[in-house]
């Protein structure tokens, strides 16, 4: 599917040595810059949608784990006596 993007001048000159640096097309760099933002906006939203999952669970059941706890724990890692995760109270 063909599709267009205004850019001005600056921009487009931008993009044009970027490309002839990593000697790759313009339309790939841009393809490339698409491709990477979306990626990143649908982790985004991903980690957007299991906060707000969690934050429901939290007031449904009050159950948490104090950062306290999750610190404590960190600490641990990889150490003799690595302790396991900390459980919700």
């Amino acid at each position: 599917m063909a599709t267009s993007v205004k850019l001005d001048d600056a921009m487009m000159a931008r993009i044009r040595n970027l490309a002839g640096i990593r000697q790759r097309s313009p339309h790939w760099l841009m393809r490339e810059a698409i491709a990477q933002y979306v990626e990143r906006e649908e982790r985004r939203e991903a980690l957007n949608r299991e906060t707000a999952l969690a934050w429901d669970e939290y007031q449904a059941t009050g159950k948490h784990v104090t950062s306290e706890a999750v610190n404590e724990w960190l600490n641990t890692w990889g150490e003799v006596d690595e302790r396991p995760a900390p459980g919700c109270e």
